[in-house]
Parts: C-alpha cells; sequence; structure tokens
C-alpha cells in the first residue's frame, strides 16, 4: 500500500520565510530525536491497520538508512489521546508540556501521507525552530466559501491553510506560544467543519500570530513524480476491491415539493447503478414511487424522518441482505461504483458510521463527532441495530438528525471513521489543489450549478 519518495538532496535554496542559510556553521544539522512526529489516525480497524503500516515503513527507513537518534511517533488512535483529539486543539497544551523544551519540531501527518524521513529531517532543518514557524503546503480559497465561514472574503488570497495530507510543521517554540494563547483566550468555536483550516486561523490570530510559509517539498503528489518531494500522498479509497452492489440499501430523503426537480437526479446518478433504492417522503408519490415515512415534514433538522428509515430499513425488501445503509439527502451528487471501492476497504461487522467528520465541542475535549448529512452517511447494519437498541432518541421531529445520530455513538462509546472523499458543500467551495489528489464519493447542493455536470466532471 505504501512506497516511498526517492531521497531529497539537501542543497536547495529557499526563497520563501526566514531559513537557516544552507551554507552557514550556524546551521542545525536536525536529528530524530529532535522532532515529534503526530499521526493523525483514527479507531476502526481499516485505519488502524494503515497507521501500522506507517509506523513500520519509518521504522525500516531508519534501519536502512542508519538514521541516528530514536524515533518519538504519537498515534492519535491510542488511548492516551483525549477525546476529539482529531482537531488538534485538545492536544496542544500537552505536546507543550510533555515535548516542547526537549523537541525543536512537530510534524502532523495523516495515515497516507508518505515520508522521506531523511529529507523531512533536512527540510526542517533550514528553517530556526528557535523562531515561530508554521510550515505546510499551502491552500488558499478560491473564493469565500461557506465551509470556511467566508473568511476572508474581502481577499482570500491574503490567507494560506495547510493541506494535512502533505504533512505540515510547527516549531517548538510556537507551539508553546499556543498552548499559552490557548489557556488564555481558549479557542471560541463550536463547530469542527475543517480542522486544517481552522487551526490555520487559530494560529494567525487575526494578524497576530504566525502565517504559513509554503514549504515546496511537502507535497500531494504521488511518490516518485517529484524528485524535491520529501512527502508525498497516496489515496488507497480505491485500492481494496469493490463491494457488492447487493451489500448496499440506499435511503434518500425527500419532500414533496423536491419529488420532481431533485429525485430525477438522484435516478441518473445513484438510481442508474442500482435497484436498491428507496425514497423516503412525507407524501406517497407512485410515480417516483415514494415511501412514507410517517412523520411529519421539517424545513430543517429531519430527525425522527431518520430514525423512521433506519426502523424502515430493516423490514424493506429492497434491504434484504445488505450490510450497509447510506443515506442521503435529494440534494446529494454520489458515485457509487467509487462507494463501493471505498466501503472494501471496511468491515461491516464493526459498528461503522462513515462520511465527512464534523465535531461540536471537540475542540475543547467534550462534545461530540458526527458526519454530516449533506455528503451521505454511511452505517452498518450492526451500527444500526445498536442505533435502534439503544435509548438514543429525538427531542423533537427537526432535531438535526446527523447530529443526533453522533450523540448517539458518543453515548454508545463509538468513534465516527471520516473519509475526506465525501463533501458536505458544492466543489466551487474547495480548493482545487485539494481535490486533485482526492478521489471524490459525494458533493452537495444543487445551488447555483449544474448537478449533473458536477456528477460528470467530478465523479464519473
Amino acid at each position: 500500500m505504501f512506497c516511498l519518495c526517492n531521497d531529497f538532496e539537501a542543497d536547495h535554496q529557499f526563497k520563501f520565510g526566514t531559513v537557516v542559510d544552507g551554507n552557514s556553521s550556524a546551521k542545525e544539522i536536525l536529528t530524530l530525536d529532535k522532532v515529534v512526529f503526530i499521526l493523525r489516525s483514527q479507531h476502526d480497524s481499516y485505519h488502524k491497520h494503515k497507521a501500522n503500516i506507517f509506523t513500520k515503513k519509518l521504522k525500516e527507513q531508519i534501519t536502512a538508512r542508519s538514521i541516528k537518534g530514536q524515533l518519538t511517533l504519537i498515534s492519535l488512535n491510542e488511548d492516551w489521546a483525549p477525546y476529539g483529539a482529531w482537531t488538534i486543539f485538545p492536544i496542544i497544551n500537552i505536546l507543550a508540556k510533555e515535548h516542547a523544551n526537549s523537541k525543536s519540531w512537530f510534524f502532523f501527518c495523516e495515515d497516507e501521507t508518505i515520508l522521506d524521513l531523511n529529507g523531512v529531517l533536512e527540510v526542517l532543518s533550514n528553517y530556526d525552530h528557535s523562531e515561530e514557524f508554521f510550515l505546510g503546503h499551502a491552500l488558499q480559497d478560491p473564493q469565500p466559501a461557506i465551509i470556511h465561514h467566508f473568511a476572508f472574503h474581502e481577499d482570500t488570497s491574503k490567507f494560506s491553510f495547510p493541506d494535512f495530507s502533505a504533512g505540515w510543521a510547527i516549531s517548538s517554540v510556537l507551539m508553546r506560544r499556543l498552548a499559552k494563547q490557548l489557556n488564555d483566550n481558549p479557542a471560541k468555536m463550536d463547530f469542527s467543519i475543517d480542522v486544517q483550516h481552522e487551526i490555520a486561523m487559530f494560529i494567525h490570530d487575526k494578524g497576530k500570530g504566525a502565517e504559513l510559509t509554503d514549504v515546496r517539498e511537502f507535497c500531494t503528489s504521488s511518490p516518485g513524480d517529484n524528485d524535491d518531494c520529501v512527502t508525498s500522498f497516496y489515496d488507497s479509497s480505491a485500492s481494496c476491491g469493490e463491494v457488492d452492489l447487493n451489500d448496499l440499501f440506499f435511503a434518500v430523503k425527500t419532500t414533496k415539493k423536491f419529488h420532481k426537480d431533485r429525485v430525477p437526479i438522484i435516478k441518473n446518478t445513484i438510481g442508474q447503478h442500482t435497484s436498491r433504492v428507496v425514497y423516503y417522503s412525507e407524501t406517497i408519490d407512485p410515480s417516483i414511487p415514494t415511501e412514507d415515512t410517517g412523520v411529519p415534514n421539517t424545513e430543517s433538522g429531519h430527525c425522527s424522518k431518520l430514525w423512521s428509515i433506519m426502523r424502515k430499513s430493516k423490514v424493506n425488501k429492497k434491504g434484504n441482505g445488505t450490510k450497509w445503509l447510506v443515506v442521503v439527502d435529494d440534494d446529494t451528487i454520489m458515485s457509487v461504483p467509487r462507494l463501493r471501492r471505498l466501503l472494501a476497504c471496511y468491515d461491516p461487522k464493526e459498528r461503522t458510521l462513515l462520511g465527512e467528520r464534523y465535531g461540536y465541542g471537540c475542540n475543547i475535549g467534550h462534545g461530540y463527532e458526527y458526519i454530516t448529512g449533506g455528503g451521505g452517511m454511511v452505517l452498518s447494519n450492526v451500527a444500526v441495530d445498536a442505533i435502534l437498541n439503544s435509548d438514543c432518541g429525538c427531542y423533537a421531529h427537526d432535531a438535526p438528525d446527523d447530529m443526533v445520530l453522533g450523540q448517539c455513538f458518543r453515548m454508545l462509546g463509538l468513534h465516527t471513521v471520516h473519509t475526506p472523499e465525501f463533501h458536505q458543500a458544492r466543489p466551487v467551495e474547495y480548493s482545487p489543489k485539494l481535490l486533485v489528489h482526492q478521489i471524490p464519493v459525494s458533493f452537495h447542493k444543487h445551488f447555483d450549478i449544474d448537478p449533473m455536470k458536477v456528477y460528470e466532471d467530478y465523479l464519473s
């Protein structure tokens, strides 16, 4: 699954940021002992397996290249990590307290980031760790984005945030400052939506903090494509095989006013691949046909509708023998073939809730995480059983269904599974540099776009 980039040659001249001159005797020769590597892993068996492979590959490099020093690798699927550690905020104080006085750098990466370990050390050596440095592969919004609360709407080019897939780094002095900043003025965020943007906003601190330095050697290209890259990225979501179509049951949440314009799009996308799809509405419409959920439609929330769908999915003949329940909105744009390849990586015997992960209150180590509904929510049948057999339920018909489902998972002591291939918003809301290394499975909303063109351009 993983492969290694070519060795990095350390004779580059940097023209951005404040760096240590590569020819200067003052340049620190960074050793492995001076870096903490943080792997933003997950708790399900597939991602634990990937974390193990990641660790194994690093250790193989250390042995093969006789890299000196002790590897400090922290994996966020381990028991020590506080709840919501994936948002980074709950671990800042821990990292600062335990490592900031003895280490020079903190390097963060994903379980599909591929590192040339010697190269990473060489690149970090070119920056002065005694200054506040925030290093990464810079992304910028092409236009003001709702997922970023329209930050820097006057000129989005004035703010950069790191692509986590390429890896990113913080100097120890900056980590200490962030810990103090967090203690003095806790981050005031209820929701965690796009962590890589939110952590950059916190570090930026309204212009009083550090800006991201774009490091051209931190890359998201495929391994071996660029000899200058010390990191690369491999999306393994299409390498696990393919689940049988008969393992998937699609439930579409719809309502009468959208039967004529939105449902045909679902039929021309999801419906062209499978007959195991049911359209759930508050109104019987034989022309589709729809199935009555037995609950009134609401303008938002739809919690009672979701619970009705989960109960009905257990008895609907189209759901017989299936292993996965896929719940989509009637304006979700989804690729069934890509979903089949993605789900092949996951074990349907585990209680799984998969999609694009958001969080509520997670940045302070409390709250709960949830899968945002617009991009699609995928539940294993055993997860559906666990929810229906628990004390969880809707406190109102219009309670937010995805958030209540996340609360239930937290109550059951379970973690959601995040996949960046699901998208709550339209393609225009995301940086093109981000989408180019993904294999998107879904997008959401028909506003100001042609949904079939989105499907053809991004999902087919």
